[in-house]
């Protein structure tokens, strides 16, 4: 069973692999703090409705004939966007240590719900299964 295909835990997966992006990229900025001109950057969050309206896009589909369509897959990647800043350092810098460092702990708390999440969806699965061990 590929656990993959469950629309949920895909949603799941995708946020989190986003969490995981956008940890990467406020990393980057922290250590650009002192770069002279260096402007703050952030990973677009992907849209509720873009991902709607993409699902059926997503299903999948019946290959019965070698000349028929095979489906198109979505390559993943988030869009960096410039973090929008309302001052600046002598050196041209546009990075607030502050405003990061919240972003990241938002980002750290948001994986941690995400993953526990993600645990539990697989818990009902083992215990829908009869596979439940009591962990």
């Amino acid at each position: 069973m590929d656990l993959g295909k469950i629309p949920l835990l895909e949603a799941i997966t995708r946020r989190m692999s986003w969490l995981g992006e956008r940890q990467s990229v406020l990393a980057q900025n922290v250590a650009n703090a002192d770069t002279p001109g260096y402007t703050a950057k952030d990973v677009k969050p992907p849209s509720f409705a873009e991902m709607v309206s993409g699902a059926s896009a997503r299903l999948p589909m019946a290959v019965t004939e070698p000349g028929q369509i095979e489906p198109v897959h979505d390559d993943g990647g988030f869009k960096l966007v410039a973090q929008k800043t309302s001052e600046r350092s002598p050196n041209g810098n546009a990075v607030s240590l502050e405003d990061q460092m919240m972003k990241i702990s938002d980002t750290t708390n948001d994986y941690a719900l995400t993953t526990s999440l993600y645990r539990q969806q697989i818990n009902l699965l083992k215990m829908a299964l009869g596979q439940n061990n009591g962990s």
